[in-house]
């Protein structure tokens, strides 16, 4: 019995797997997507999409989304915020390498400022920028918001974000006003422009580049998304709120950090100080490198499934 019910659910992760990965025209390779984080999510986010009531697609229509048009009328007074944190320095990667969410970005030169997250306002925002975390906290559905910079001549690579349970709002603030900043949704390109806004499906594969030398800024937001169910709105706002607290970010030194980024910052100093080991054996020894990589994996292989049988 117990062997069974481990085979059906084996059997809806890969079936939600393989929905998820032939959903749009831009694909990750398929072993790179049942490995990735997405995967875990699969089941819930295709939930999601059957009961979505916005379409299926990668942009959505900003119109049917009238409550951020405050956001756009009001986008020089958010961009003076932002620039003033961006001058003094707040617009900067994670202090302790404690984001999971986005620690591959920082890699690429990508650098942000949290405004909310799931549970409130940081309050370092309430105190920096107060204008713009006003205007976004009138705003029930707007579940995180933060500005985000990516530097010139930048890009950031594939990838799907993992949660159905939202959509992505981008705002236009300091741009490079260009057809050579833009952003590729399943593989349709838009270019930010100063103040024009844009909806699009953040877990359809995604990538950017700003093959310009100016940095683009942006008000960058999580919207939640509307459901066909009123049962499933509600647990998609219980399930965004856990999530949110368990992710929670922090500006400045002090700030709640939540228990994924807490554990993925761990992982990062283990991952580091084994991974400096391995490089050595692999420079020391490269040809048991080789031999040994493939009988481990299959080792491991091995035991996961005498585990499950």
């Amino acid at each position: 019995m117990i062997k069974f019910i481990v085979l059906a659910i084996l059997a809806v992760f890969l079936v939600s797997i393989l929905f998820v990965h032939l959903r749009g025209r831009v694909r990750l390779p398929f072993l790179r997507q049942v490995v990735n984080h997405s995967a875990w999510f699969a089941p819930y986010n295709s939930l999601m999409y059957l009961n979505s009531e916005v379409p299926s697609k990668p942009y959505l229509d900003r119109e049917r989304f009238p409550e951020l048009d405050e956001l756009r009328s009001n986008w020089e007074t958010i961009r003076d915020e932002a620039m003033k944190l961006f001058d003094e320095g707040y617009i900067r990667d994670a202090l302790n390498n404690n984001e999971a969410g986005f620690g591959s970005f920082f890699k690429k030169g990508w650098t942000r400022f949290y405004l909310t997250w799931y549970d409130g306002p940081l309050p370092s925002a309430q105190k920096l920028c107060p204008k713009t975390v006003e205007l976004v906290s009138k705003i029930p559905n707007v579940k995180g918001a933060m500005f985000t910079r990516l530097p010139p001549n930048s890009h950031l690579n594939k990838h799907r974000d993992p949660y159905a349970g939202s959509l992505r709002y981008h705002l236009g603030l300091a741009t490079p006003n260009s057809e050579n900043c833009r952003i590729f949704v399943d593989g349709q390109p838009y270019a930010w422009r100063d103040g024009q806004d844009v909806m699009f499906d953040e877990t359809y594969v995604h990538w950017v580049k700003n093959e310009t030398d100016e940095s683009r800024l942006i008000l960058f937001c999580d919207i939640e998304r509307p459901l066909k169910s009123s049962l499933l709105t509600r647990i998609n706002r219980r399930v965004s709120a856990f999530l949110g607290r368990a992710t929670a970010p922090q500006n400045v030194e002090g700030e709640r950090v939540g228990g994924i980024n807490q554990a993925y910052s761990v992982l990062i100093r283990i991952g580091n100080a084994v991974g400096g080991q391995v490089k050595k054996f692999k420079r020391r020894y490269p040809k048991a490198y080789r031999i040994g990589r493939p009988i481990v994996a299959v080792a491991l292989l091995v035991l996961l499934i005498r585990w499950i049988f």
